[in-house]
């Protein structure tokens, strides 16, 4: 518990109405979409950098740890106290400061809402591609601090792919601006990089630059029905190899496509075992070229049946139920561990031919979902009581190991955080570790900042 003293100092240092440690407050910030609850002891609404840097420096040198939150949306516990202090909630600084057309940039707070982002610069013609599920209420900041990815990563790439440059509050208070409004930059080390994926372990982030682009003109969506998983898997190495960048590539399985037909209405052969929801953009000349040559493979690899979306209305119907799938395998199972492993695509086949078995080799339900256009597989095992969990925890295990064997990552945009920490050792070697370990304490010799977070047990 922190004491009263203390709360009554950072209230006197940056206004007493931007600190609560009320428990119905502090119960709001206790958990994340992990739905693991750490309780902390006061929660922080900061207006500006300067009350940041004041409260970062007051916790430094009182031992206090301070917990880095956006809209507390991520999958891992990232965003939660697990060794309780102060949250750093940035849900009052979320100004989209300056959206910049002849420079192709953006100027944001880290409480921007992302979705809200994409509508502001695309009524300007502009396009930012980062497009989490959560995209109707994770952050900015948030996404900065996970490096999120989403359903347009295969062409675009993920959220470090466009951040130019930050404002970040150290540990100790100071401030610096690592980065800048300009498309090259090599003058040191690539600090804004580090900060990317960093979970809020490094500093808290106060200010992003974001590369934009020009809106692509159109699109086009396909939702093909396969009667075999393999099948499906093929048609993805077969569009690639055929010189098609699609922008979007997701990969639905039977378990899945129950919830995706109470969101959309899609009709689909009895017999189907995966879907394939297929989107590119760009020209109208380049489209139609595009979805001639993703129509051709998908029958050609054996679609059972196969839509062609053109109209908006029904393009953002498909996206929607395909977003939907996450929260309703609640509908199926009262507890899951959403996993967001990923392996070279032509990998993607062994992955998914393994996913089964272990889970049912441990009397559990899986079920598989994601950007198969990246390699990118959430694989969710599904359990009810303690006793699954405890089994469910042995099934990840044994698909985290499969996963790095096949050459791939256990989490594609994720993060670590609390969930994934017992994992991390089946990917990085002590050496690597140690690497990580040095660079935080650089930043923070303190460890004041997201503690107990990444690195497992020493």
């Amino acid at each position: 518990m922190l004491p009263k003293t203390v709360i009554h100092s950072i209230g006197n240092l940056i206004g007493k109405d931007k600190i609560t440690a009320e428990k119905e407050d502090l119960v709001c910030y206790s958990y994340d979409a992990m739905n693991q609850s750490f309780m902390p002891d006061a929660v922080v609404f900061p207006e500006n950098t300067q009350d940041i840097a004041k409260l970062l420096k007051l916790a430094n040198e009182q031992g206090i740890p301070v917990v880095p939150r956006g809209a507390g949306s991520g999958q891992t516990g990232g965003a939660v106290p697990a060794q309780g202090g102060i949250v750093l909630s940035f849900e009052d600084m979320r100004k989209i400061i300056r959206i910049n057309r002849e420079n192709l940039s953006a100027i944001v707070e880290p409480g921007v809402i992302t979705g809200e982002l994409h509508k502001a610069v695309e009524s300007l013609g502009l396009f930012y591609p980062p497009d989490p599920a959560s995209l109707d209420f994770c952050t900015i900041g948030g996404n900065v601090a996970e490096n999120a990815g989403g359903v347009r990563a295969v062409k675009y790439g993920v959220t470090r792919d466009y951040v130019l440059g930050l404002e970040v509050v150290l540990p100790d208070g100071r401030i610096i601006n690592p980065g800048h409004e300009t498309v090259k930059d090599v003058a040191g080390y690539d600090l804004t990089g580090l900060f990317v994926g960093s979970e809020g372990t490094l500093g808290a982030i106060t200010r992003v630059i974001l590369k934009l682009l020009p809106k692509p003109r159109t699109k086009i969506t396909f939702l093909a029905a396969f009667r075999r998983v393999v099948d499906s898997l093929n048609t993805v190495t077969k569009i690639f190899g055929l010189g098609i960048l699609p922008s979007a590539i997701e990969f639905i399985d039977r378990t899945c496509i129950k919830l995706v037909k109470e969101h959309a209405k899609i009709s689909v052969p009895d017999e189907t075992e995966a879907l394939l929801l297929i989107e590119d953009d760009g020209s109208e000349e380049a489209v139609r070229f595009s979805g001639t040559i993703i129509e051709s493979a998908l029958k050609n690899c054996g679609a059972s049946s196969i839509e062609k979306a053109v109209m908006p209305d029904r393009i953002q119907e498909l996206w929607r139920a395909r977003r939907a799938i996450s929260p309703s395998l609640a509908k199926i199972s009262r507890h899951k561990l959403n996993e967001d492993v990923v392996v070279p695509r032509n990998q993607l086949s062994a992955l998914l031919s393994a996913t089964y078995p272990i889970a049912e080799k441990h009397s559990l339900t899986c079920a598989n979902f994601g950007h198969a256009g990246d390699g990118n597989i959430h694989v969710n095992i599904l359990y009810n009581d303690k006793n699954e969990k405890e089994r469910a925890m042995l099934a990840v295990e044994e698909i985290m190991k499969k996963t790095v064997e096949l050459g791939g990552t256990i989490t594609g945009e994720h993060g670590i955080g609390l969930a994934k920490k017992p994992f991390i050792k089946i990917e990085l070697s002590d050496a690597e570790l140690s690497i990580l370990r040095k660079i935080k304490g650089v930043f923070d010799p303190n460890n004041i900042l997201n503690p107990g977070k990444i690195f497992p047990e020493a």
